[in-house]
């Protein structure tokens, strides 16, 4: 490398809601030379910014342009009403979209839960952000449907959030460009699959050497070696073609937050 050249690193967006701790941490110990930089984009950019070049792969929020973006789906959130703490459907531990009829429920402009109908009663405008229509069911204006990690990231002591058991949910996925399927991808893929340092799939390992330093073509039987069976590791994984959707509610492999919350 000269003096000119930069180091590898791999850029990952992230929407709001994902957390990629886990990963991050395991991301350091396995790859301590190749620095991980995390980006949180809006949910309704994040296609941009992968497909322009801003980052390597995201987690981001489905759908995505099968066309133009590759996806692996990682886990379902479960889809959470928030509303004041001395509101009356506190009173049970989950509702239906039935339930909040009679409600004003707030549809900002960033929502991520592509309701067909909105349930309950229109509000006069909608909020420009999420942000915006929290403080809006702070003040009474109205309730506000979210999955349960926007809910959990604007936490307010005076708010607290019930499940809706039949309304829309949002699925996360790993996400980069079909044309730019790299190792680093490959790497990242490896740890959100939780797949071992030593996994088979994923990178090809280095062929095996000899004390003399000679490359060694397969296993070494009585002296001589063997043909035909390749021991090196297999060829590059799948994972990345994967184009399936998550359908249905519950914990991802990831460790998601998509189970059944507990009351507050």
């Amino acid at each position: 490398m000269t003096g000119s050249e930069a180091p590898p690193s791999f850029r990952l967006a992230y929407v709001p809601g994902v957390t990629p701790d886990k990963w991050v941490r395991i991301w350091n110990e396995r790859l301590p030379d190749v620095p991980l930089v995390l980006t949180q984009v809006p949910a309704a950019g994040a296609a941009g910014v992968l497909l322009d070049g801003g980052a390597d792969a995201g987690l981001v929020r489905l759908p995505v342009d099968r066309t133009l973006l590759s996806a692996i789906p990682l886990y379902t959130e479960t889809t959470v009403v928030l509303i004041p703490r001395d509101h009356l459907v506190t009173a049970a531990d989950e509702v239906t979209v039935a339930d909040l009829a009679d409600e004003i429920v707030l549809h900002p402009l960033d929502d991520v839960l592509g309701w067909e109908r909105l349930p309950g009663r229109p509000a006069l405008e909608r909020p420009a952000t999420t942000a915006d229509a929290v403080e809006l069911v702070a003040a009474g204006i109205g309730v506000l449907l979210v999955p349960l990690s926007l809910a959990r990231l604007h936490h307010r002591k005076d708010l607290t959030y019930r499940t809706v058991t039949d309304a829309p949910a949002s699925g996360v996925a790993l996400s980069w460009p079909e044309d730019a399927h790299t190792d680093l991808v490959e790497d990242f893929i490896g740890i959100v699959r939780g797949r071992t340092v030593n996994s088979t799939r994923g990178r090809q390992p280095e062929p095996a050497r000899s004390k003399g330093g000679k490359q060694t073509a397969g296993k070494q039987t009585s002296g001589k070696q063997t043909s035909g069976k390749q021991t090196g590791g297999a060829r590059r994984g799948t994972g990345g073609s994967h184009r399936g959707a998550t359908g249905g509610k519950g914990k991802g492999r990831s460790g998601g937050r998509g189970g059944k919350p507990r009351r507050p």
